[in-house]
C-alpha cells in the first residue's frame, strides 16, 4: 500500500533479519541496554558494539528516538525509540505517535530510503495491539507526507495474527483516505 511516495508493508518476521532495510527500529528501554523482546533480539544480533555506542546516548524519555550504526546487523542503522508504558506514561497515544514520527524524521534526515518497525510498546509495556497499530499506521501515513528520502516502511510483527491485524487496519485506513 502506498501513502504519498511511501510504501507501507506489514509482515510477520524477525526484526533482526530485515537485510534489505536501511534501518530497523529498536523498541528500546530508557537506558538503551540489552533487554527482552525486540531490544534483546537486536542487541544480541548486533553484538556488543551496539550497547557501547548506546551508552552515551542514554537515558531517553518516552517518545524520543536516537540513531546508532547497525554493527553486526544487516542494516546500516538502528533507530532506538522508547515507547510509553501503557497506563503509566501519559498521554500514551501522543507518546507512541511521537516514537513513530521521530524515528521516521531521523531516518529521513539520514537520507534512508527504508525503515522497519516492530510494534512499539505492545510487549512488556502492555499497549493493546489494535490501539497501538491504529496509532502507528495513522502516524506513519501522516509523517510520510513530510519525508523526502524515505520510500518504504515495513512493520515486522512477531506473529501472523498481529501482521494480519496491521494489514486489515492499513487496508481500512487506505480505503477511508481514497
Amino acid at each position: 500500500m502506498s501513502t504519498q511516495r511511501i510504501t507501507i508493508e506489514c509482515k510477520q518476521g524477525d526484526i533482526a533479519r530485515q537485510a534489505e532495510m536501511d534501518a530497523v527500529v529498536n523498541a528500546a528501554n530508557a537506558e538503551l541496554q540489552i533487554g527482552g523482546g525486540v531490544a534483546g533480539a537486536l542487541h544480541r544480533a548486533a553484538g556488543p558494539g551496539l550497547e557501547e555506542e548506546c551508552r552515551p546516548l542514554a537515558p531517553i524519555k518516552p517518545g524520543q528516538a536516537v540513531i546508532t550504526s547497525g554493527h553486526d546487523l544487516p542494516n546500516r542503522y538502528v533507530i532506538h525509540c522508547l515507547g510509553p508504558v501503557y497506563g503509566v506514561d501519559e498521554p500514551a497515544a501522543e507518546l507512541l505517535a511521537a516514537c513513530y514520527r521521530n524515528a521516521m524524521t531521523l531516518a529521513d534526515e539520514h537520507e534512508l530510503s527504508s525503515l522497519a518497525f516492530p510494534s512499539l510498546s505492545t510487549g512488556a509495556f502492555g499497549y493493546p495491539m489494535a490501539d497501538a497499530a491504529r496509532i502507528a499506521l495513522k502516524t506513519v501515513s501522516e509523517t510520510a507526507t513530510q519525508c523526502r528520502h524515505l520510500e518504504r516502511v515495513r512493520f515486522v510483527l512477531f506473529d501472523e495474527a498481529a501482521a494480519e491485524l496491521h494489514r486489515e487496519l492499513l487496508a481500512a485506513q487506505e480505503q477511508r483516505s481514497s
